[in-house]
């Protein structure tokens, strides 16, 4: 099982718990928001309003993968809370501090409390393409079918 060592940002609070799987068979950790000293009552996200929400973590990555940012699907169903650059991707190489990006779709403010669970994080390998230019590419059946061309379900 590959690790992700981590590290506290200088204003975060260590009473809060690291990324944990919260089931056997989850697939995602659940992140929570850490915030600094001066901001550990949380905030109001008013509808239509994005944030970026500390963690209070920095992570050291194993080669090769990548962590994916997703939202939770409770927040999402219940209060309109997401991700609005989901899944959110860290690379291996980023050493900085571990935000996650907050929109509320909702009809009503969302408080954040410090220490609340407001994403989940999925470790991935990540393969890595070559490009070559060619002067054609081979045919499909679908073609230059673009958006809506596979009809109706």
């Amino acid at each position: 099982m590959p690790t992700i060592r981590c590290t506290r940002t200088p204003d975060a609070d260590p009473a809060i718990a690291l990324p944990s799987y919260e089931t056997a068979g989850a697939a995602g950790a659940d992140l929570r928001a850490n915030f600094p000293t001066d901001q550990r009552d949380g905030v109001i996200l008013d509808p239509g309003a994005r944030v970026l929400v500390p963690t209070g973590l920095k992570l050291a990555i194993p080669e090769g993968h990548e962590v994916q940012i997703r939202p939770r699907s409770g927040l999402a169903l219940k209060n309109g809370i997401i991700l609005p650059n989901s899944p959110g991707t860290i690379d291996s190489d980023y050493r900085g501090p571990l935000g996650v990006i907050v929109l509320n779709l909702g009809d009503a403010p969302f408080h954040i409390a410090h220490g609340a669970r407001i994403a989940q994080m999925v470790l991935a390998p990540v393969l890595r393409a070559g490009f070559e230019l060619v002067d054609s590419l081979d045919e499909t059946a679908r073609g230059h079918g673009g958006f809506g061309s596979t009809g109706r379900s």
